[in-house]
């Protein structure tokens, strides 16, 4: 769980993300470092990189789905071993806890 601090700070560099605005380098370091350690984090920088990417597409932007950054989306496999290593699952450090 994220303190309120915390959480007003995220969602004021989150909000910039969304709209496009620069972000100091020092506010991305801490948001990443944030979203590796919490769950709530990591989705709510994720939903504001979606909607950076793709403004005014609500229902796509509302699913939450995948990951926003088009180069990390797979288009095809070439070897068994890539198809298994993309259906495993990227756990962040708080797995076990509950959000």
């Amino acid at each position: 769980m994220l303190s309120t601090e915390y959480r007003k700070r995220l969602e004021f560099i989150c909000s910039r993300i969304a709209q496009g605005e620069e972000v100091k380098l020092d506010d991305m370091v801490w948001c990443q470092k944030l979203a590796k350690a919490n769950r709530s984090a990591l989705e709510m920088l994720s939903r504001a990189r979606r909607e950076a990417l793709n403004p005014g597409d609500d229902f796509y932007n509302a699913l939450n789905l995948g990951s926003p950054d088009p180069q990390d989306h797979k288009v095809g496999f070439d070897t068994a071993d890539e198809i298994v290593d993309w259906f495993r699952q990227e756990k962040t450090d708080d797995w076990r806890q509950r959000d």
